[in-house]
């Protein structure tokens, strides 16, 4: 039977997307890891592979078309011996259920109800003997049914659970039933973006108040509904509470100047930021109580010091995760930094290239802002605040008054996961590492 190719979810956020270009056309022979199409999710534009071998039947989402939900048919793949005149005679198959919603969760299926209507043609895929489809490619039924296997005992490892030939080449018939899917973790829970983002009025009741008035509607991308659903699900659900601490910068400048001047031959110019990144990583290594994040019913506490950064991008921005930042030299993260930002403004960074870490900095002082208070981006523990270095009047050990450059910080922390007194040691562990930064080479 004719196969129905999905829509697939290829970023942890993804609810629906683009299908920027077909690299394939109708005809062309595919074989499993074959480059399909170029899709672009709310993160990046990606490419997605064939699992299944056979010929493009039909496409059915032209390529350009947006907004297109994840688990949507896009193209039909005929294995050996079929032909497109089998499409039409095929029978309906049912879309791949959805992963439940925030909104939908505990609740139970209503039954659909009706009249009863005429007999259709029994379905494309087989069932478990509780009713609940199976997806499994027409290869992998062909090689089930010679080996008597029986698919519902299969672990699919396809895009939603769906069984491959691979799958079933490796199965014993008679084997125990593995679950069809890994139950959602409270971390992807966590991690996840609310199902919709409230509103207190609709787009018509608003722009009923903008009548006459001169205005151009903006339509909302992928990116920048992800951005409002994550940030309405951050403040909505995450208790946080704020502490703030100024950092003296005049030893960190004199350091960073000696350490650039020594580094001009291989190419590397240290960055303020760089710095800041580092001496959190170390601080979380200091601080281990506080190297955790919220996982739901429970907190997951890291070993390593995963240390996101905020990058603004056209239509919003990505938060690339470096991770074992305790481990890496100045010039290392520097190098690895300026990687993941450029390729972030690409849009073109990997979902391992973004989704993890516990501790997440945002730096708004190049942009002139002193100090702000930063959104925390779950599930992380915390987030840092960076506002920019100014010269300011301050009080020197002696008493005397004197000028330094001071640089202000806010310590945004889930109260879930991080007491008042344990982000306290967090910040100053913080702050000891920028004012004395030699210690961070120790």
């Amino acid at each position: 039977m004719p196969t129905e190719i999905l829509m697939p979810a290829l970023s942890p956020t993804m609810e629906e997307g683009t299908l920027a270009k077909w690299l394939v056309k109708e005809g062309d022979t595919v074989s499993s890891g074959d480059i399909l199409a170029e899709i672009e999710t709310d993160k990046a534009t990606m490419e997605f592979e064939a699992v299944d071998e056979g010929t493009i039947g039909k496409i059915l989402i032209a390529e350009g078309s947006e907004g297109v939900k994840v688990n949507t048919p896009i193209a039909v793949l005929l294995e050996e011996g079929e032909s497109a005149d089998d499409i039409a005679s095929a029978p309906a198959s049912t879309p791949a259920p959805e992963a439940p919603k925030a909104s939908d969760a505990g609740a139970e299926a209503a039954p659909s109800g009706g009249p009863e209507k005429p007999a259709t043609p029994a379905p494309a895929a087989p069932a478990s003997a509780d009713g609940t489809r199976i997806f499994a490619s027409p290869l992998a039924r062909r090689i089930a049914a010679e080996k008597g296997l029986d698919l519902a005992v299969v672990k699919g490892s396809g895009p939603h659970g769906r069984i491959v030939k691979a799958d079933v080449e490796s199965a014993t018939p008679g084997a125990a039933a593995a679950p069809a899917a890994a139950a959602e973790s409270p971390v992807a829970k966590a991690a996840a973006p609310a199902a919709a983002m409230p509103q207190s009025a609709g787009a018509d009741q608003v722009k009923r108040m903008y009548e006459g008035r001169d205005y151009e509607e903006v339509k909302l991308d992928g990116m920048r509904k992800t951005v409002a659903a994550r940030l309405t699900e951050a403040k909505q659900t995450i208790p946080h509470f704020y502490l703030r601490r100024d950092i003296r910068l005049d030893a960190l400048l004199k350091f960073r100047g000696q350490l650039n001047k020594q580094l001009e031959g291989r190419g590397v110019k240290l960055s303020v930021n760089d710095f800041v990144i580092k001496a959190c990583a170390n601080a979380l290594q200091a601080v281990p109580d506080a190297n955790a994040v919220w996982a739901g019913d429970r907190m997951l506490k890291l070993k390593p010091s995963d240390v996101a950064v905020a990058v603004a991008v056209d239509g919003g921005l990505f938060t690339p995760v470096l991770k074992d930042a305790e481990m890496k030299s100045l010039s290392a993260l520097s190098a690895e930094m300026k990687d993941l930002a450029g390729r972030a403004r690409n849009k073109k960074l990997a979902p391992h290239e973004y989704v993890g870490g516990t501790f997440a900095i945002s730096n708004l002082g190049m942009f002139g802002i002193d100090n702000f208070d930063a959104v925390i981006n779950p599930p992380h523990g915390a987030i840092l605040a960076v506002g920019a270095g100014v010269k300011k009047p301050v009080v020197g050990a002696d008493g005397e008054l004197t000028v330094a450059t001071v640089m202000s910080v806010t310590l945004s922390v889930d109260h879930r996961v991080i007491d008042g007194a344990l982000g306290a040691e967090l910040l100053k562990a913080i702050v000891d590492n920028l004012e004395n930064p030699m210690l961070m080479l120790a």
